[in-house]
Protein backbone atom coordinates (compact mmCIF):
# COMPACT_ATOMS: atom_id res chain seq x y z
CA UNK A 1 0.00 0.00 0.00
CA UNK A 2 2.70 2.92 0.81
CA UNK A 3 4.18 1.88 -2.34
CA UNK A 4 1.06 2.57 -4.64
CA UNK A 5 1.05 5.62 -2.23
CA UNK A 6 4.05 6.51 -3.08
CA UNK A 7 3.47 5.65 -6.91
CA UNK A 8 0.40 7.90 -6.56
CA UNK A 9 2.36 10.87 -5.16
CA UNK A 10 5.11 10.64 -7.43
CA UNK A 11 2.80 10.44 -10.63
CA UNK A 12 0.82 13.65 -9.58
CA UNK A 13 4.01 15.43 -8.83
CA UNK A 14 4.92 14.61 -12.86
CA UNK A 15 1.52 15.99 -13.87
CA UNK A 16 1.96 19.44 -11.63
CA UNK A 17 5.59 20.22 -12.60
CA UNK A 18 5.58 19.77 -16.45
CA UNK A 19 7.93 21.84 -17.28
CA UNK A 20 10.84 19.60 -15.25
CA UNK A 21 10.01 16.81 -17.29
CA UNK A 22 8.99 18.48 -20.44
CA UNK A 23 10.18 16.04 -23.72
CA UNK A 24 12.66 18.16 -25.56
CA UNK A 25 12.78 17.56 -29.29
CA UNK A 26 15.19 15.10 -31.08
CA UNK A 27 17.85 17.02 -33.22
CA UNK A 28 20.02 16.16 -35.69
CA UNK A 29 22.67 18.48 -37.46
CA UNK A 30 24.19 17.11 -40.36
CA UNK A 31 27.51 18.70 -40.36
CA UNK A 32 29.97 20.31 -37.45
CA UNK A 33 29.95 24.19 -37.97
CA UNK A 34 26.04 23.92 -38.34
CA UNK A 35 26.06 21.15 -35.16
CA UNK A 36 28.21 23.86 -33.27
CA UNK A 37 25.77 26.48 -34.11
CA UNK A 38 23.06 24.74 -32.81
CA UNK A 39 24.59 23.55 -30.06
CA UNK A 40 25.30 26.89 -28.86
CA UNK A 41 21.91 27.64 -29.16
CA UNK A 42 20.24 24.70 -27.73
CA UNK A 43 22.76 24.95 -24.35
CA UNK A 44 20.96 24.18 -21.38
CA UNK A 45 18.37 22.24 -22.76
CA UNK A 46 19.74 19.11 -25.17
CA UNK A 47 22.08 18.15 -27.13
CA UNK A 48 22.07 17.79 -30.81
CA UNK A 49 23.07 14.45 -32.21
CA UNK A 50 25.22 14.71 -35.76
CA UNK A 51 25.76 13.19 -38.74
CA UNK A 52 29.25 13.96 -40.23
CA UNK A 53 31.74 13.10 -37.24
CA UNK A 54 35.34 13.16 -36.73
CA UNK A 55 37.47 13.80 -39.29
CA UNK A 56 35.07 12.55 -41.92
CA UNK A 57 33.55 14.72 -45.10
CA UNK A 58 30.14 15.48 -46.16
CA UNK A 59 31.51 15.46 -50.02
CA UNK A 60 32.46 11.67 -49.61
CA UNK A 61 30.18 10.25 -46.67
CA UNK A 62 28.50 6.84 -46.36
CA UNK A 63 25.36 6.77 -44.24
CA UNK A 64 25.84 4.46 -40.85
CA UNK A 65 23.16 2.64 -39.24
CA UNK A 66 23.35 4.75 -36.55
CA UNK A 67 22.58 7.79 -38.92
CA UNK A 68 19.62 6.67 -40.42
CA UNK A 69 18.60 5.49 -36.51
CA UNK A 70 18.76 9.45 -35.58
CA UNK A 71 17.26 10.36 -38.15
CA UNK A 72 14.24 8.09 -38.26
CA UNK A 73 13.57 9.43 -34.83
CA UNK A 74 14.43 13.14 -34.85
CA UNK A 75 11.35 15.91 -34.15
CA UNK A 76 13.69 18.45 -36.14
CA UNK A 77 16.76 18.25 -38.75
CA UNK A 78 19.15 21.04 -39.37
CA UNK A 79 21.10 20.83 -42.98
CA UNK A 80 22.34 23.64 -45.75
CA UNK A 81 20.90 21.22 -48.37
CA UNK A 82 21.14 19.80 -51.34
CA UNK A 83 24.41 21.20 -52.53
CA UNK A 84 26.58 20.46 -49.48
CA UNK A 85 25.18 17.41 -48.00
CA UNK A 86 23.76 15.65 -51.53
CA UNK A 87 23.98 11.97 -49.46
CA UNK A 88 20.98 12.97 -47.19
CA UNK A 89 18.98 13.85 -49.77
CA UNK A 90 17.39 10.43 -50.41
CA UNK A 91 17.91 9.18 -46.51
CA UNK A 92 15.73 12.64 -45.79
CA UNK A 93 12.97 11.37 -48.08
CA UNK A 94 13.06 7.96 -46.65
CA UNK A 95 13.65 8.36 -43.03
CA UNK A 96 13.22 12.24 -41.93
CA UNK A 97 9.39 12.05 -42.99
CA UNK A 98 8.07 12.55 -39.29
CA UNK A 99 10.45 15.43 -38.79
CA UNK A 100 10.65 19.33 -39.45
CA UNK A 101 13.44 19.84 -42.06
CA UNK A 102 15.30 22.86 -41.80
CA UNK A 103 17.32 23.56 -45.08
CA UNK A 104 19.72 26.48 -43.99
CA UNK A 105 20.68 27.77 -47.23
CA UNK A 106 17.26 29.46 -47.53
CA UNK A 107 17.49 31.01 -44.31
CA UNK A 108 16.83 34.53 -44.74
CA UNK A 109 19.14 37.24 -44.40
CA UNK A 110 21.89 35.29 -46.45
CA UNK A 111 24.86 36.35 -48.76
CA UNK A 112 25.34 34.13 -51.68
CA UNK A 113 27.85 33.99 -53.81
CA UNK A 114 28.11 32.08 -57.12
CA UNK A 115 30.24 29.28 -57.57
CA UNK A 116 33.59 29.84 -59.61
CA UNK A 117 34.12 27.29 -61.86
CA UNK A 118 37.52 25.81 -63.03
CA UNK A 119 40.26 25.51 -59.80
CA UNK A 120 42.61 27.41 -61.76
CA UNK A 121 40.34 30.65 -61.95
CA UNK A 122 39.17 31.55 -64.87
CA UNK A 123 42.20 33.86 -66.97
CA UNK A 124 39.93 36.76 -67.29
CA UNK A 125 38.98 36.65 -63.85
CA UNK A 126 42.25 36.97 -62.50
CA UNK A 127 42.66 40.61 -63.58
CA UNK A 128 39.15 41.57 -62.07
CA UNK A 129 39.94 39.67 -59.35
CA UNK A 130 39.58 41.93 -56.57
CA UNK A 131 41.64 40.72 -54.30
CA UNK A 132 39.31 37.78 -53.63
CA UNK A 133 35.80 39.55 -53.22
CA UNK A 134 33.72 36.57 -54.14
CA UNK A 135 32.39 38.18 -57.76
CA UNK A 136 31.99 35.09 -60.39
CA UNK A 137 33.53 36.37 -63.13
CA UNK A 138 30.45 34.35 -65.25
CA UNK A 139 30.89 31.07 -64.12
CA UNK A 140 29.38 28.54 -62.31
CA UNK A 141 25.78 29.04 -63.81
CA UNK A 142 25.26 26.27 -65.58
CA UNK A 143 27.16 23.08 -65.48
CA UNK A 144 28.03 20.92 -68.51
CA UNK A 145 25.58 17.91 -68.55
CA UNK A 146 23.71 18.96 -65.51
CA UNK A 147 26.95 17.61 -63.49
CA UNK A 148 26.77 18.42 -59.79
CA UNK A 149 30.13 18.54 -57.99
CA UNK A 150 27.94 18.67 -54.76
CA UNK A 151 29.53 22.12 -53.61
CA UNK A 152 27.03 24.25 -55.04
CA UNK A 153 22.92 24.47 -54.98
CA UNK A 154 20.80 24.32 -58.51
CA UNK A 155 21.13 27.72 -58.74
CA UNK A 156 25.25 27.82 -58.58
CA UNK A 157 25.31 29.13 -55.47
CA UNK A 158 28.53 28.45 -53.63
CA UNK A 159 26.68 26.51 -50.31
CA UNK A 160 30.07 26.86 -48.05
CA UNK A 161 27.93 29.89 -46.41
CA UNK A 162 28.93 29.13 -42.82
CA UNK A 163 32.89 30.45 -43.45
CA UNK A 164 31.09 34.44 -42.94
CA UNK A 165 30.50 35.30 -39.10
CA UNK A 166 27.21 37.21 -40.67
CA UNK A 167 25.96 33.93 -42.44
CA UNK A 168 26.30 32.60 -39.13
CA UNK A 169 24.66 34.92 -37.65
CA UNK A 170 21.28 34.52 -40.05
CA UNK A 171 21.13 30.58 -39.93
CA UNK A 172 21.53 31.47 -35.91
CA UNK A 173 18.43 33.62 -36.31
CA UNK A 174 16.51 30.80 -38.21
CA UNK A 175 17.64 27.91 -35.74
CA UNK A 176 16.26 29.79 -33.28
CA UNK A 177 12.93 30.23 -34.82
CA UNK A 178 12.71 26.45 -35.69
CA UNK A 179 13.49 25.78 -32.30
CA UNK A 180 11.00 27.97 -30.37
CA UNK A 181 8.57 26.96 -33.08
CA UNK A 182 9.38 23.11 -32.13
CA UNK A 183 9.58 23.63 -28.15
CA UNK A 184 7.86 26.40 -26.85
CA UNK A 185 8.55 25.43 -23.16
CA UNK A 186 12.18 26.28 -23.62
CA UNK A 187 12.26 29.63 -25.80
CA UNK A 188 13.30 32.14 -23.66
CA UNK A 189 16.78 29.88 -23.12
CA UNK A 190 16.94 29.45 -26.93
CA UNK A 191 16.48 33.64 -27.67
CA UNK A 192 18.54 34.35 -24.43
CA UNK A 193 21.18 31.82 -26.32
CA UNK A 194 21.00 32.73 -29.89
CA UNK A 195 21.48 36.47 -28.52
CA UNK A 196 24.25 35.98 -26.45
CA UNK A 197 25.68 33.61 -29.97
CA UNK A 198 24.63 36.42 -32.25
CA UNK A 199 27.75 38.76 -30.16
CA UNK A 200 30.12 36.55 -30.13
CA UNK A 201 29.72 35.89 -33.47
CA UNK A 202 29.97 39.97 -34.01
CA UNK A 203 33.46 39.83 -32.02
CA UNK A 204 34.79 36.84 -33.38
CA UNK A 205 34.17 38.88 -36.78
CA UNK A 206 35.93 42.33 -35.91
CA UNK A 207 38.66 39.96 -34.28
CA UNK A 208 39.43 38.44 -37.53
CA UNK A 209 38.89 41.49 -39.28
CA UNK A 210 42.11 42.74 -37.47
CA UNK A 211 44.09 39.69 -37.63
CA UNK A 212 43.77 39.20 -41.17
CA UNK A 213 44.45 42.57 -42.36
CA UNK A 214 48.26 42.16 -43.20
CA UNK A 215 47.83 39.55 -45.21
CA UNK A 216 45.19 40.81 -47.77
CA UNK A 217 47.10 40.93 -50.45
CA UNK A 218 49.19 37.59 -50.85
CA UNK A 219 47.63 34.84 -53.41
CA UNK A 220 47.46 31.37 -52.01
CA UNK A 221 46.24 28.17 -53.38
CA UNK A 222 43.51 25.90 -51.19
CA UNK A 223 42.70 22.28 -51.87
CA UNK A 224 38.93 23.25 -53.09
CA UNK A 225 37.41 26.20 -53.82
CA UNK A 226 35.46 26.30 -50.24
CA UNK A 227 36.38 29.27 -49.15
CA UNK A 228 34.92 32.27 -51.21
CA UNK A 229 32.99 33.73 -48.25
CA UNK A 230 36.10 33.93 -46.10
CA UNK A 231 37.57 35.72 -49.04
CA UNK A 232 34.69 38.17 -49.78
CA UNK A 233 34.55 39.07 -45.47
CA UNK A 234 38.12 39.72 -45.17
CA UNK A 235 39.66 40.23 -48.59
CA UNK A 236 42.19 37.40 -48.49
CA UNK A 237 43.19 36.58 -51.74
CA UNK A 238 42.51 32.87 -53.02
CA UNK A 239 44.53 32.74 -56.42
CA UNK A 240 43.67 29.03 -57.00
CA UNK A 241 42.36 25.67 -56.01
CA UNK A 242 44.10 22.07 -56.43
CA UNK A 243 40.42 20.32 -57.64
CA UNK A 244 36.95 21.67 -58.70
CA UNK A 245 35.53 18.78 -56.71
CA UNK A 246 37.54 17.00 -53.77
CA UNK A 247 35.34 14.24 -54.43
CA UNK A 248 37.76 14.18 -57.72
CA UNK A 249 41.14 13.88 -58.05
CA UNK A 250 42.93 16.13 -60.07
CA UNK A 251 44.56 14.86 -63.71
CA UNK A 252 48.25 15.26 -64.62
CA UNK A 253 47.67 18.09 -66.30
CA UNK A 254 45.80 19.85 -63.88
CA UNK A 255 48.89 19.21 -61.51
CA UNK A 256 50.87 20.89 -63.92
CA UNK A 257 49.36 24.16 -64.18
CA UNK A 258 48.79 24.45 -60.91
CA UNK A 259 52.29 24.15 -60.17
CA UNK A 260 52.73 26.77 -62.83
CA UNK A 261 50.12 29.00 -61.65
CA UNK A 262 52.14 28.93 -57.97
CA UNK A 263 55.36 29.63 -59.87
CA UNK A 264 53.59 32.45 -61.86
CA UNK A 265 51.74 34.44 -58.90
CA UNK A 266 54.21 33.85 -56.98
CA UNK A 267 51.80 32.02 -54.41
CA UNK A 268 53.79 31.86 -51.12
CA UNK A 269 51.11 29.09 -49.74
CA UNK A 270 49.23 25.76 -50.58
CA UNK A 271 46.68 24.77 -48.50
CA UNK A 272 46.04 20.90 -47.90
CA UNK A 273 42.48 19.86 -45.81
CA UNK A 274 43.07 17.31 -43.45
CA UNK A 275 40.00 14.84 -45.01
CA UNK A 276 42.21 14.89 -48.68
CA UNK A 277 45.32 13.62 -49.69
CA UNK A 278 48.23 16.42 -48.48
CA UNK A 279 50.58 14.83 -50.86
CA UNK A 280 49.40 16.52 -54.02
CA UNK A 281 50.50 19.75 -52.20
CA UNK A 282 53.94 18.61 -52.22
CA UNK A 283 53.55 17.89 -56.04
CA UNK A 284 52.20 21.34 -56.79
CA UNK A 285 54.83 23.41 -54.28
CA UNK A 286 57.94 21.10 -55.53
CA UNK A 287 60.39 22.74 -57.32
CA UNK A 288 58.70 26.12 -55.55
CA UNK A 289 59.50 28.50 -52.80
CA UNK A 290 55.87 28.11 -52.14
CA UNK A 291 54.99 26.64 -48.33
CA UNK A 292 51.99 24.29 -47.59
CA UNK A 293 49.63 24.68 -44.77
CA UNK A 294 46.45 22.85 -43.53
CA UNK A 295 42.93 24.76 -43.79
CA UNK A 296 39.90 22.63 -42.20
CA UNK A 297 36.89 24.64 -43.36
CA UNK A 298 34.43 21.55 -42.60
CA UNK A 299 36.35 21.38 -38.68
CA UNK A 300 37.16 17.92 -39.41
CA UNK A 301 40.30 17.93 -37.10
CA UNK A 302 37.84 19.75 -34.46
CA UNK A 303 35.75 17.97 -31.60
CA UNK A 304 32.12 18.87 -32.34
CA UNK A 305 30.27 21.26 -29.71
CA UNK A 306 29.34 24.95 -29.08
CA UNK A 307 33.04 26.18 -29.80
CA UNK A 308 33.68 24.16 -32.36
CA UNK A 309 32.47 26.97 -34.88
CA UNK A 310 34.72 29.79 -33.16
CA UNK A 311 38.26 27.30 -33.06
CA UNK A 312 37.76 26.75 -36.80
CA UNK A 313 37.56 30.31 -38.01
CA UNK A 314 40.17 31.14 -35.55
CA UNK A 315 42.17 28.02 -37.01
CA UNK A 316 41.51 29.24 -41.11
CA UNK A 317 43.02 32.93 -39.71
CA UNK A 318 46.05 31.32 -37.70
CA UNK A 319 46.77 28.90 -40.61
CA UNK A 320 46.44 32.01 -43.30
CA UNK A 321 48.52 34.08 -40.72
CA UNK A 322 51.43 32.21 -40.12
CA UNK A 323 52.34 30.69 -43.67
CA UNK A 324 51.17 33.81 -45.61
CA UNK A 325 53.70 36.16 -42.63
CA UNK A 326 57.03 34.15 -43.34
Amino acid sequence: MKFAAALLLSSAAMICAPSAFAATPDVVVSIKPIHSLVASVMKGVAEPKLIVEGAASPHTYNMRPSNAAALQNADLIFWVGHGMEAFLEKPLEALGSKATVVTLEDAPGLTKLKFREGGVFEPEAEEGHDHGHGHNHGAGEDHADGEDDGDHDHEGNDVHLWLDPMNAKAMTAEIEKQLVQADAEHAAIYQKNAAELMGKLDALDTELKAELSPIKDKPFIVFHDAYQYFEHRYGVKVAGSITVSPETMPGAERVKEIHQKVEDLGATCVFAEPQFEPKLVKVVTEGSKAKSGVLDPEAGALKEGPELYFDMMRGLATSLKTCLSQ
